[in-house]
């Protein structure tokens, strides 16, 4: 029986039928294309054993001038910034209450109620308490004076906290806790956490759980809506920016021990924004500037403080603490026309690039008297969520609400052949979450994104802008950063609240164990035009293993159907090795699809350490009638 040799095309291609688009890869999951093959991504591993709170939605490297290396986090609770492997908590504090608080404990609950006026809490918010004397029984001075988590906010003056011990153990009060903490309490209110997921409206379902009255509506702000970061150095420095929300400075000199504060509070600040939705730095010129920002008011005396969705503002040159515009300085503002809010800007290559809803923007730096020029590049091209962008050695990628595009000195539309099956599924109500991410050591750029009803990032799709082929698969990653600071590239991933790093293209497994669901799928093929039946008696596959296990296997599989309006169904399913010639088979058929999948049987000895990339099959195939 004369054998053929299928060298499936590149890519994933989803944008036809499986029949159209016979010769081509139609399906797969954790598989890249590399050189035109097929083969299995890298594994990842634990960055470290210890964990951060909440989502991380955010990451930012930096070296300071000793060649200490860090690693910001905004996380949707807290910022943390991370050296070697500690993560320190940085997040700024909103306000502080001094000798203002007092508690009330029930017998048998560990439920305590602080008194405060006017705390301005919402549930989730993190307070530190200091000054507090024991209430009398088991509820002692060292349980209350402590870091605690909000639980809940009956009113504006009181919210609610769960007792524990400084080891994390809950404490339940007894009879004997009836003080009331005393007169000397002390409040440290870190600024108000955000939300998980994105919220549209501002009325049923917008905000937090307690944070308003029954059935009002509550308008979006940086405490009700998906909690974003974005942050940059300034020289060693760091500023950071919760999106709607206020603008911060962490010192590197003062050390870790001292948390970021507001920019407006810094000595010798001058009409620093003290809202915006996005900050960065301008390349070269080194302006702080903020997109997005609470505009000045009428006399130029002070800040609104509310966003002005397409205001820009920037500081002066070399100063982060003079937004004031005088004609002896550079700080100066902007307003954008074309859409009607910036959802993100990124540096480019001597420019930044914005992001309005519906167009694109360029903004160069050109000197006094103007300090920057600012040109609208494209209009109908916006950005589908303020992190979906990505700066890469060939330009600028975006994802859009419809398509994905680049830009290197101008818009192009990026030919997508998975265009349909990304944006068909993704859900619409929760694009803000998604983001843009580069893999620079394999030529990639990729997005993570939510699909269908999910409300956490459960699937990416990535494009080889070299050999210009796309890939999808299913993977939950929050944020990303490539490798450059550090050796591998990290991603954030969080569970019940609880966060890990992870180093990407870290071996062939899953954190130390087997990697699940790895596959790739050929498009349906069959012989001349599909008139007669179709017999495969042998497969003679062309695997390549790689890893550390020598007893590597994964299953090499054949699918059948007679038209393409049936569904596919199985017909063998072979272990292949290292050592595997020859797959003795026994299909009929009209339509055959090839698959190449994880052996997940759970024998975990063959599972881990594998590795595998796919070059020209071979078939044994004859016509075998046309009944």
């Amino acid at each position: 029986m004369p054998f053929q040799k299928f060298l499936f095309r590149p890519g994933i291609n989803k944008e036809g039928t499986d029949y159209s688009n016979e010769g081509g890869w139609f399906d797969s999951n954790l598989v890249r294309f590399r050189k035109n093959l097929p083969e299995k991504i890298g594994g990842w591993t634990k960055n470290t054993s210890n964990t951060f709170q909440s989502t991380c939605r955010a990451l930012h490297a930096w070296v300071d001038l000793e060649s200490t290396k860090y690693l910001g986090l905004g996380t949707t609770w807290k910022y943390y910034i991370k050296e070697g492997d500690v993560f320190t908590d940085v997040t700024p504090i909103r306000a502080t209450t001094t000798n203002g608080i007092t508690f009330a404990a029930t017998d048998g609950s560990s439920t305590i109620t602080a008194t405060d006026s006017s705390h301005g809490a919402v549930v989730n918010d993190f307070v530190t308490i200091s000054g507090a004397v024991s209430l009398g029984g088991l509820v002692i001075a060292t349980v209350l004076n402590q870091e605690y988590q909000i639980t809940g906010v009956p009113s504006s003056n009181t919210y609610t906290f769960t007792a524990k011990d400084t080891s994390g153990d809950t404490v339940t009060a007894n009879a004997s806790d009836t003080g009331n903490g005393g007169s000397g309490v002390d409040g440290a209110y870190q600024i108000n956490v955000g939300l998980d997921v994105y919220v549209q409206s501002t009325g049923w379902g917008s905000g937090l759980w307690g944070e308003s009255t029954w059935g009002s509506a509550n308008a979006l702000s940086a405490s009700n809506q998906l909690r974003l970061w974005s942050h940059d150095n300034f020289g060693e420095d760091l500023i950071s920016n919760v999106r709607a929300g206020g603008i911060y400075y962490w010192d590197e000199s003062s050390g870790l021990t001292n948390r970021a504060v507001a920019l407006a509070d810094l000595a010798g600040a001058n009409l620093c924004p003290t809202k915006a939705l996005t900050v960065l730095v301008s390349d070269i010129d080194r302006h702080v500037i903020a997109f997005g920002a609470d505009p000045l008011n009428t006399g130029g005396t002070a800040r609104t403080g509310a966003v002005d969705p397409m205001f820009i503002c920037w500081s002066d040159q070399e100063n982060a603490t003079e937004w004031e515009p005088k004609a002896t300085n550079t700080a100066g503002s902007f307003r954008l026309s074309a859409g009607s809010l910036i959802v993100g800007a990124t540096r480019a290559r001597q420019e930044t690039l914005i992001w309005t809803d519906t167009s694109l923007y360029s903004m160069t730096f050109v000197g006094q008297p103007f300090t920057f020029s600012v040109n609208l590049v494209n209009e109908g091209v916006g950005l589908i969520g303020p992190n979906a962008h990505i700066n890469t050695p060939k330009g600028v990628f975006w994802m859009d609400k419809k398509g994905f595009y680049s830009y290197n000195g101008a818009v192009a539309d990026i030919p997508c052949t998975v265009q349909d099956y990304v944006f068909s599924d993704i859900n619409e109500g929760q694009t803000y979450q998604t983001f843009g991410f580069l893999n620079k050591e394999f030529d990639e750029v990729g997005w993570f994104y939510c699909s269908g009803d999910s409300t956490v990032i459960d699937r990416y799709v990535t494009y080889n802008y070299d050999e210009q082929v796309w890939a999808i698969g299913q993977l939950t990653r929050s944020a990303w950063i490539d490798e450059g600071i550090f050796n591998d590239p990290i991603a954030a991933y969080t569970t019940s609240d609880v966060g890990y790093l992870y180093n990407q293209e870290s071996g062939n497994d899953a954190d130390d164990s087997p990697m699940d669901n790895v596959y790739i799928e050929s498009s349906d093929f069959d012989i001349g035009e599909g008139e007669e039946y179709q017999f495969i008696s042998e497969i003679i596959p062309d695997i390549k293993f790689t890893g550390s296990n020598t007893d590597q296997t994964i299953n090499v599989v054949l699918k059948k159907r007679n038209y393409p309006g049936e569904s596919l169904t199985t017909s063998s399913t072979t272990t292949c090795t290292s050592s595997t010639t020859r797959i003795q088979t026994r299909m009929r058929a009209r339509q055959a699809v090839f698959r190449v999948e994880s052996d997940d049987d759970g024998t975990t000895g063959v599972r881990t350490g594998v590795g595998f990339r796919i070059g020209a099959t071979r078939m044994a195939l004859q016509p075998n009638g046309k009944r």
